[in-house]
């Protein structure tokens, strides 16, 4: 697969992999820059990809702000995937709304609930994600390439803008006018939920402002963290 999409644009290599999965590709965005670019890409150039977000319960109003603007402006749908509300109750009736400050373990069963779950029914029966990933974003990612295999999933992983700078994303949203988080002008450069996230300083790493309690190298919710391999062919 890697040979599909190689030396195509993000756009051209979305629409390859679109008509090579047809019906079996979706997108997860979170409404963060690199997320939009990928979701005007989609929505401007008409390519048949689904695109879903995960509603954890928790994103701040800027985040559903910028998810309502996106529809308005494509016209599109963008399917939103729920935790399971038995699951969500019995964590939050056993340990209160607020457990996951307490341990790193209840801070994964929280993400579990909110996020792994719910992404693993939006990813059931496709054989492709598309993802807003970027080699620079953190040191475990530059490891990383365009196009992986998720173990974890049992599903082809690719992120096509995995080369580009923050630079290069903030210019095509100024380029073709995309709406995006209005947080990220006030120093929030990765955006989750809303208890687990606070803006960086400077000279602080990307993700410092993610589960910032926690003494952690490497801070992942688990949706990216699972057993990847390169697909050469």
């Amino acid at each position: 697969m890697s040979r599909l999409v190689k030396e195509k644009d993000p756009v051209a290599a979305l629409q390859a992999l679109a008509a090579l999965f047809p019906g079996e590709i979706v997108f997860s965005t979170s409404f963060g820059w690199e997320d939009q670019v990928i979701s005007h890409m989609i929505f401007a150039n008409d390519i048949p990809i689904k695109v879903f977000t995960l509603e954890t319960g928790r994103l701040f109003p800027e985040t559903y702000y910028v998810w309502n603007r996106t529809m308005e402006m494509y016209g599109q749908p963008i399917y939103a995937y729920y935790p399971d509300n038995n699951k969500l109750e019995a964590m939050v009736d056993a340990k209160g709304p607020s457990s996951f400050y307490e341990s790193v373990a209840n801070r994964k069963e929280c993400c579990g609930i909110r996020k792994i779950e719910p992404l693993h029914r939006a990813l059931r029966g496709n054989q492709c994600w598309i993802t807003g990933i970027r080699a620079e974003q953190s040191a475990n990612r530059e490891d990383m390439s365009n196009v992986e295999w998720d173990e974890g999933n049992q599903i082809i992983k690719f992120h096509p803008i995995f080369s580009w700078t923050l630079d290069d994303v903030k210019a095509y949203i100024k380029q073709y006018n995309v709406p995006y988080n209005t947080l990220h002008d006030r120093g929030f450069p990765s955006i989750g939920c809303q208890p687990c996230t606070r803006a960086v300083q400077p000279g602080e790493d990307f993700r410092a402002g993610r589960w910032w309690w926690e003494d952690q190298s490497k801070k992942e919710c688990g949706l990216h963290a699972t057993q990847l391999n390169d697909l050469k062919e």
